[in-house]
């Protein structure tokens, strides 16, 4: 990774305030077509980068290099890199990182009639995107008019994760298609969800630990859709940062609270039955969703200024964690299994009847399970001035009907959290399983 911070620079940025002959001497070289922008940066250090100039005519330009210092290698941070093929799609199990981008696109029926050209157009989409996710994953230029605003940047732990809505299968033709678990979410009481906000034909879900490079991904994406698909809705959030807290570390939300401790592991047994569908579906589930999962994505705003003047062992209530170790109220550490029938003195629950864990908990609601990522937003203040702040709620399962709706179900009934929470916009999304090189996520579905 040492030629990293400088293999996607052009010609023409090295030779920045040396002599106006050596820069068109650069120029010429680069216009003749005798050394990429790629190659050039994959040749290694300065004095590789050097030899191959020399020997296209550019000398002055390859003495300078030769002279440069070699560059810095990136930090581990920035050189992780998470392959984008595999049987699943990743940014699913990958721990968390510190930024997200989530979008939802609606493809342009106007330019691509409902049915097979809205299919056609969807599956060209699908396969530029795949292409691009490898090859920004692996910490390449997007393509060779790359624009530019993540040079010098690696990978960064990188994944770009794809999902499909209810709305696509009616606008390409495969309603008959459309998995029973897509089915649309019910109504629960107290949401207030903004259609303009929710839903859309495709998800995408960008995260990465540097902003740049998340921001990059996201833009090159927009980019490429266009005459094919529209933004319906992007929203980005936020999460602690590598480094910043320990290693392990199970990240605060903005309550101040400890947020996925209760998360399912994949080392546990049942995880991967929880969170995929199998390789072999059945049950239901159709072939082209071998491996993948089902995405809830919910954007849950937090009445911080309700929330914050609560004493801490109130909020220690409300939820049912100590809000310092996250340990359950029930005792012990954070990991501690929840005990749902220890009592105190007075004969009460240690974790009260309304508490958040103990409402959402699978015991409560007949094993129900989801792996969440949650990640933290904050969009400034509301026309009142309260904090327009919250969660950008993210659960994958292996199907929502055991997953999600039984817990939300229970949660907007019950649950002592709800009261300082609104939830703003929703979308459920059927994600595939991974693409092979050389394909492209969904291309089961798309060319069926």
């Amino acid at each position: 990774m040492a030629g990293m911070a400088g293999k996607t620079r052009k010609n023409r940025d090295m030779t920045a305030g040396q002599a106006g002959g050596e820069a068109a001497e650069a120029d010429a070289a680069e216009a003749a077509g005798a050394l990429s922008r790629r190659a050039l940066f994959r040749a290694g250090g300065g004095a590789a980068a050097a030899g191959l100039l020399v020997g296209a005519g550019g000398t002055a330009l390859g003495e300078a290099l030769a002279a440069s210092p070699a560059p810095t290698p990136l930090s581990a941070l920035g050189a992780t890199a998470i392959p984008f093929h595999g049987a699943r799609q990743a940014g699913i199990t990958q721990p968390q990182q510190a930024h997200v981008h989530a979008a939802a696109f609606d493809l342009d029926t106007r330019a691509h009639p409902v049915g097979s050209a809205a299919r056609t157009a969807a599956a060209g989409l699908l396969r530029r995107w795949s292409e691009t996710a490898a090859r920004l994953t692996a910490g390449e230029p997007a393509t060779e008019d790359d624009d530019g605003s993540a040079l010098g940047s690696g990978p960064s732990s990188l994944t770009v994760t794809f999902g499909f809505g209810a709305s696509l299968f009616t606008r390409t033709g495969l309603g008959a298609r459309l998995p029973q678990a897509l089915a649309p979410l019910p109504a629960f009481p107290g949401d207030a969800l903004d259609p303009a906000r929710s839903d859309g034909d495709l998800w995408v879900q960008i995260c990465a630990d540097d902003p740049m490079v998340a921001v990059h991904a996201l833009r090159t994406l927009q980019r490429q859709a266009a005459g094919t698909a529209s933004v319906r809705w992007q929203m980005s959030g936020f999460s602690t940062a590598p480094g910043a807290a320990p290693a392990g570390a199970t990240p605060r939300n903005l309550m101040g609270m400890k947020d996925g401790t209760g998360n399912p592991r994949p080392d546990q047994p049942g995880f991967d039955r929880a969170v995929f569908v199998p390789a072999r579906p059945s049950g239901g589930q159709p072939e082209w969703m071998a491996n993948g999962s089902y995405a809830v994505f919910r954007r849950i705003r937090i009445l911080l200024d309700d929330w914050d003047p609560l004493p801490v062992d109130r909020q220690e209530r409300v939820i049912g964690r100590r809000k310092a170790s996250g340990a359950p109220l029930s005792g012990g550490g954070e990991f501690t299994a929840l005990d749902l029938d220890a009592t105190g003195a007075d004969g009460g629950y240690l974790i009260p009847s309304d508490a958040h864990v103990r409402v959402a908990a699978p015991e409560s609601n007949q094993g129900a399970r989801m792996l969440r990522r949650g990640f933290s937003y904050h969009d400034g203040l509301r026309p009142d001035g309260a904090p327009d702040a919250g969660l950008l709620f993210i659960a994958f399962q292996a199907d929502p009907a055991t997953g999600f709706v039984p817990v939300q179900r229970k949660l907007a009934r019950g649950d002592a959290l709800s009261r300082f929470l609104v939830h703003e916009s929703s979308g459920l999304y059927a994600v595939p399983g991974g693409a092979a090189p050389g394909g492209y996520v969904g291309q089961a579905l798309l060319e069926s």
